[in-house]
């Protein structure tokens, strides 16, 4: 019968493996808005580790477009922290060039792969988190079980490139974060057009910090402001996290 002492060993291995702590140590990417980047517990997007975006369905099925938006802006932070270009692993058709630009993503940072083979993305963006040349790597995933998930987390740990996946299908257990974001109408005065991009983002999960009753960690409505080439809060009150119990850490 295991002891206490064998049963603390194989977790503390299991741990390891799947890089809980290690981001504490590998720093993090302030994401520019100071609520969002106090409510994580490292003042910003942990690096060297795996982050998940997952997008908003619809009720016709059809998945709300601002994860990807949220994705590429996480992934241009990533790239003008690092002062490196980053990796867009594409399922399918190839991300729309001009709005990445917009979004800080511009040709001489991007580096692109295109595959409709499952199998094959997962092979470039593991080689790719392998690559420390690389400031960090974003994968669109319609599927991915929880052994590439491991592998994702920990080819990133090793190497210090962080993954950010586009996921399109079930929720992966060894993400440190998850979010989930959703177009929403913009601010815009009337007579000024659509207005900008605007989100409502909800961290869904997050590493040492606990869900409140609504299920999700916090949430925060933004919009991106052209003069800083970020994101701000939509308004006064979107500072506000819907869970005010958040701050409990985690067991």
């Amino acid at each position: 019968m295991p002891t206490a002492l064998d049963i603390g060993q194989l977790r503390s291995r299991i741990a390891a493996l799947e890089g809980v702590g290690h981001e504490m140590a590998a720093g993090a990417e302030p994401l520019g808005i100071a609520e969002i980047d106090a409510t994580l517990p490292w003042n910003g997007l942990p690096l060297g580790c795996l982050h998940e975006v997952a997008p908003y369905s619809h009720a016709d099925g059809i998945q709300d477009g601002a994860a990807l938006g949220f994705g590429a802006f996480l992934l241009g932070r990533l790239a003008a922290g690092a002062g490196k270009p980053v990796l867009w692993v594409a399922a399918g058709d190839e991300p729309y060039a001009p709005g990445l630009a917009a979004l800080g993503l511009t040709p001489e940072r991007l580096v692109t792969v295109r595959s409709f083979r499952a199998a094959e993305v997962l092979w470039a963006v593991e080689e790719g988190l392998r690559c420390r040349a690389l400031g960090g790597v974003l994968a669109e995933l319609w599927k991915l079980d929880l052994t590439a998930a491991r592998r994702l987390q920990l080819a990133a740990r090793n190497s210090g490139v962080t993954a950010v996946v586009l996921n399109h299908g079930e929720a992966i257990g060894p993400a440190v974060t998850r979010w989930r974001a959703q177009s929403i109408p913009s601010q815009a005065p009337p007579g000024e057009g659509v207005g900008t991009w605007s989100w409502r983002l909800e961290l869904l999960r997050c590493r040492g910090r606990s869900v409140g009753d609504h299920g999700i960690v916090a949430a925060w409505d933004v919009e991106w402001d052209d003069e800083t080439r970020g994101l701000r809060l939509a308004a006064a009150a979107g500072d506000r996290a819907i869970e005010q119990d958040s701050w409990r850490a985690a067991g």
